[in-house]
């Protein structure tokens, strides 16, 4: 290894330093990386981490297990309390995102960095170096479209930002970071949000760009079949640690997952055959806009039956998050109207559904699920302070809400020290947790779980998944909104696929085919798919 050499010298030689790469050159060599965070939190404990040019690197772990830290730290978002990193030989240190952007290194986030108002150019070109004087923006297009093209990715570059899919705003976010002279790639959950087709055109590109010998990190939670089908290399993280390396030739699923949490993960969910029973919702005509005053369902009409799973599968954007709040009461009908059991509660505030016995879980654990500085009891007690058992006259029964927080922490396995602790101190999985047993927990007759699992890692999956699976059993009804169609595909007995706020048919589960569901969902009709 080269002499190390101060950060100023690093990148003054930015320019020198990619020249001549070689494939399976060690391009970025990250040695005994160590974060600490106040109250004695060891996000990364001494982590080793290699990339070389010409592959792809997966990080796989738990929530909470140091993905995002590390990866931080390599993107000089967060500085390391110990430990060196290396770009080609030469020692660096990232006090800001601007230093390893000047080093070669690009990251594309999970939530978008974009500005919807503005052009899919004016989004690659803002904040570039060039940017500060005079731009030639004809031949700036011109070197995007270059760089696009050879890569395999799609672009209009006088497209606005609001008017792209999910997939093409991704696809601008890594050719920006391809703009800014990214040798090394970071891509934080790069297919969570994308179509089957959207994904596979994605990962064809990202396996171009290692043909230019170019590092690829793409680090992934829960999307093993993703890891397996591109990269090269699999680094698995448990509590800070590194836990093991491995070549992805050869491994399986089932052995990343258990290298992941530490035991065996069940995959194949067993879906007991039901017998459905009475209706217990169903909707009609259902029309309401999204916050933008657009109309965002259209006409949505569906039957839900006792112990059926109907999964609302979609791409973000398409309805799905407007027809949850709309089922809840949350938010205002222009159209249509919905009966639950029989009843007609179209005009039926939440407070009055949840004691007809429906239940919700958020896809916004934090903003809606949850309030973040009230303890585990206090953020139970928001869905049992009108019930009986624990309102007397008024006063709440904190100590048998206490026991019953007990009891959701025990039965749904939550990570916590206590139920007295801020309910912020919780990972993902864990607030996840807590939120589905506060639900489920009151035994309701329907649940709609929007986007459940999501950015949840595979142990805590399979657990939500089971809980769902057994609200089935138990003869509740359950409406399923997920992005996953594996999820979809694996927990529903008919599925519901959206498009453009649609539903585009109604497909029993044991009929359905993936290909033709991710098709639905991205708006390719019938005789499309045929041809």
């Amino acid at each position: 290894m080269a002499k190390p050499n101060t950060k100023e010298e690093s990148i003054e030689l930015h320019g020198d330093i990619w020249k001549h790469i070689q494939p399976g050159e060690v391009v970025l060599d990250a040695q005994g990386i160590t974060k600490r965070y106040p109250g004695g939190v060891l996000a990364n404990d001494h982590i080793d981490f290699k990339v070389k040019a010409g592959e792809i690197h997966a990080i796989l772990g738990e929530n909470g297990a140091g993905k995002t830290t590390l990866m931080s730290i390599l993107f000089g978002l967060l500085q390391p309390d110990e430990g060196q990193i290396y770009v080609r030989g030469l020692q660096v240190r990232f006090r800001s995102p601007e230093d390893a952007i000047k080093m070669g290194i690009g990251m594309v986030h999970q939530h978008r960095k974009l500005i919807p108002a503005h052009s899919v150019l004016e989004n690659i070109l803002l904040g570039h170096p060039r940017s500060k004087g005079v731009m030639n923006q004809k031949l700036a297009e011109e070197e995007i479209m270059a760089l696009a093209e050879r890569y395999g990715f799609e672009i209009d570059p006088r497209a606005k930002v609001w008017q792209l899919t999910e997939g093409e705003k991704q696809v601008v976010e890594i050719v920006k970071a391809l703009y800014r002279g990214a040798k090394i790639l970071i891509l934080d959950e790069p297919t969570s949000a994308l179509t089957p087709l959207e994904t596979d055109r994605l990962l064809e590109s990202i396996t171009n760009m290692t043909q230019d010998a170019l590092g690829v990190v793409p680090f992934i939670t829960h999307k093993l079949p993703v890891v397996l089908a591109i990269s090269d290399e699999v680094t698995i993280l448990r509590r800070g640690k590194v836990v093991d390396r491995l070549k992805t030739a050869g491994a399986t699923e089932q052995m990343l997952a258990q290298r992941m949490v530490g035991r065996p993960v069940i995959f194949d969910l067993q879906k007991e055959p039901m017998e459905p029973g009475e209706p217990v919702i169903q909707v009609e005509g259902l029309t309401a806009r999204n916050n933008k005053g657009v109309i965002a369902l259209d006409d949505v009409s569906f039957t839900v039956r006792e112990g059926e799973i109907l999964g609302i599968a979609g791409v973000a954007g398409n309805g799905q998050h407007e027809l949850a709040e709309v089922l809840f009461g949350l938010r205002e009908l222009e159209g249509g109207r919905i009966l639950f059991t029989g009843q007609d509660i179209t005009r039926a505030s939440v407070l009055d559904r949840w004691k007809l016995g429906m239940g919700y879980t958020p896809s916004e654990r934090t903003e809606v699920g949850s309030i973040p500085d009230f303890t585990l009891v206090e953020n139970v007690a928001m869905n049992y302070y009108f019930d009986n058992r624990y309102n007397h006259r008024g006063f709440l029964d904190y100590k048998g809400l206490r026991q019953l927080t007990e009891e959701i922490i025990e039965e749904f396995d939550v990570a916590t020290p206590g139920p007295d602790v801020r309910i912020r101190t919780l990972s993902g999985g864990n607030l996840q947790k807590i939120i589905l047993g506060r639900v489920l927990s009151r035994q309701p007759k329907l649940v709609i779980a929007n986007l459940p699992a999501q950015g949840l890692d595979v142990g805590a999956t399979e657990f939500v998944q089971r809980k769902l699976l057994e609200a089935r059993a138990q003869k509740a009804a359950v409406i399923l909104i997920s992005e996953d169609l594996d999820e979809i595909l694996s927990l529903s007995d008919w599925i519901a696929p959206m498009y453009e706020g649609k539903i585009v048919d109604m497909i029993p589960a044991a009929e359905a085919q993936k290909d033709d569901i991710g098709a639905m969902i991205a708006g390719i009709h019938q005789e499309e798919r045929s041809s």
